[in-house]
């Protein structure tokens, strides 16, 4: 497949990034009903799922904007095998928390695979065609096919969504920036349980140069490429 080099200037912080729509993929990161909905493991643990559930609409348009331009389209969830072989315990004991991975949730086995909080909500569902990538770690890269995926794609710029931009999105993003890739962060389509860490990650992400990456909102992305 050919892919053209043309680039798209879209206004950013901390300067304009460079989008090259014939390299780019649309990441959406853990939109899972566990994390977002009410009910849910997140929930649950006391966290207040209406900062997630409130970003929602805002990743179905920016599903909508990538598929109307054939992008590639990755969705991924954080969960483990039934048996729980692929989570460390360093993983599965950290903390006091009331229910752990494995155990028995609100919406069944928590980030289990096959389990119903374990899946994709409603309005940010895959498509047939697109990549669902299971990842037992925080990361996208992390003892996940992901790379591979992309370089057979001939990607090299990835938009990132979904949740929570400091762990699981801000994560994948540092390890895509060490793998080469040059991404950009939907500020209006990522969300975090506490608004001050979302701030955080974004200064983090963006500074010196953008050392991870870049942040803009949907609007803008969407203007630029009209």
């Amino acid at each position: 497949m050919q892919h053209s080099d043309i680039a798209v200037a879209v206004p950013a912080r901390p300067y304009p990034y460079a989008l090259v729509p014939d390299r780019t993929a649309l990441v959406v990161i853990d939109m899972q009903r566990d994390f977002i909905e009410p009910g849910g493991f997140g929930d649950a643990l006391g966290n207040d799922v209406t900062r997630l559930t409130a970003i929602v609409p805002a990743v179905a348009r920016l599903l909508a904007f990538a598929r109307g331009r054939g992008w590639p389209v990755i969705h991924t969830r954080e969960s483990h095998r039934p048996d729980l072989s692929d989570c460390p315990p360093a993983k599965r004991l950290r903390g006091n928390a009331a229910l752990r991975i494995g155990d028995e949730g609100p919406m069944g086995r928590i980030l289990v695979q096959g389990e119903p909080g374990n899946a994709i909500v409603e309005a940010c569902m895959p498509l047939p065609g697109e990549i669902v990538l299971d990842k037992p770690g925080k990361g996208m890269f992390w003892n996940t096919a992901v790379h591979d995926i992309l370089a057979g794609l001939g990607v090299s710029h990835l938009v990132f969504a979904g949740v929570t931009t400091e762990v699981c999105v801000q994560t994948s993003m540092r390890e895509a920036n060490d793998r080469g890739f040059e991404c950009l962060l939907i500020e209006d389509a990522t969300e975090s349980y506490f608004p001050q860490f979302k701030a955080a990650a974004i200064e983090m992400i963006t500074a010196q140069g953008g050392i991870v990456g870049w942040a803009t909102p949907l609007a803008t992305l969407t203007e630029a490429c009209a």
